[in-house]
């Protein structure tokens, strides 16, 4: 039985969208810009090798494209986050 331990460790990123996007929980489309993305992962100690399991992401909302100022964090799905960004690279520039 594998079981976790206290030791989390935190990183950060930073994701951009080219156009406004949705996902799930959202009440309102977040507009187009770049994100920081948080991932909290806790050590697992009774296994024979070094791993971690993700245990929380969390996304800072702004309320302009670009803007600095955080107006939210929420908690997301980070392959929902994934599949939102692979739809915001494929998409057409006259998509927009």
């Amino acid at each position: 039985m594998v079981t976790t331990g206290t030791y989390t460790r935190t990183t950060e990123r930073t994701v951009t969208f080219s156009r406004p996007f949705m996902l799930d929980g959202f009440a309102t489309e977040q507009p187009a810009g770049t994100y920081t993305i948080e991932t909290d992962e806790e050590q697992l100690l009774d296994v024979s090798f070094l791993a971690y399991r993700r245990v929380a992401t969390r996304i800072y909302l702004h309320e302009r494209p670009n803007d600095d100022r955080i107006t939210g964090i929420a908690t997301i799905d980070p392959d929902a986050l994934d599949a939102a960004l692979l739809k915001d690279a494929r998409l057409p520039e006259t998509a927009l």
